[in-house]
């Protein structure tokens, strides 16, 4: 641990963003990056439950990177499915799009937002909505990529980023019983991991320096590093 390291809770977290919502006009994007396995789904969602718990109302949501995965289907016809999960296998253009129109899109207008679903390993067109709510979390691996086509485009549509970081052996463990769980044997699981997932951390790890935070989590909380 850094010997500057500020230990935080959820809810001090989604405080810290209803502060600066508060003082914006509009609708204000937080970004949640890190590698796969790290974590960033659940604490997209806690943050989001925690403001919604403290305002007594739906204003947040949480818009996922993962559903502009391309569909296995076209991943397949390129020849790429088993590259699934790295930064060309997904539509970014389409995510910097519909994040440019969360931005410029008067609240109270609905707005589709696709979601993954880990059971079929499939994209799910329009499985979140997003209309009154004036705060939103987007958490992907690629946020803060730069160099990689549309990539470099989604950092300027985010009001505050997180880097949420956890040493390599965790994620390792994490990604190879995901994968086990969604149907592959051990083997292929771990085979999975190191030539793909492993190398997206990688790529994903130098961006680390380009969020606003950097956090680790710790028990229930979250260290800021």
């Amino acid at each position: 641990m850094n010997r500057g390291s500020v230990e935080t809770s959820l809810a001090e977290l989604a405080a810290r963003i209803r502060r600066r919502a508060d003082g914006q006009a509009g609708r204000f994007v937080l970004g949640i990056a890190g590698p796969p396995g790290a974590g960033k789904s659940t604490l997209a969602r806690g943050v989001r439950d925690e403001l919604n718990l403290a305002a007594g109302s739906p204003i947040a949501e949480v818009a996922p990177m993962d559903g502009f995965h391309f569909t296995n289907a076209q991943l397949r016809a390129l020849g790429e499915l088993a590259r699934k999960g790295e930064p060309d296998t997904f539509d970014a253009a389409a995510y910097v799009d519909l994040l440019r129109k969360l931005r410029e899109a008067p609240l109270g207008q609905s707005i589709p937002w696709p979601t993954y679903d880990r059971e079929i390993h499939e994209p799910m067109p329009g499985g979140v909505v997003i209309g009154d709510q004036r705060i939103v979390v987007t958490e992907g691996n690629y946020l803060l990529l730069e160099g990689h086509g549309s990539w470099s485009a989604v950092r300027p549509l985010l009001d505050e980023t997180w880097y949420l970081d956890v040493p390599r052996p965790v994620i390792e463990q994490r990604l190879v019983r995901r994968h086990i769980r969604g149907g592959r044997t051990p083997a292929d699981a771990k085979t999975k991991v190191a030539q793909s997932d492993l190398l997206n951390a990688r790529l994903v790890e130098g961006t680390l320096t380009r969020a606003d935070l950097v956090l680790r989590k710790f028990g229930r909380a979250y260290r800021i590093v």
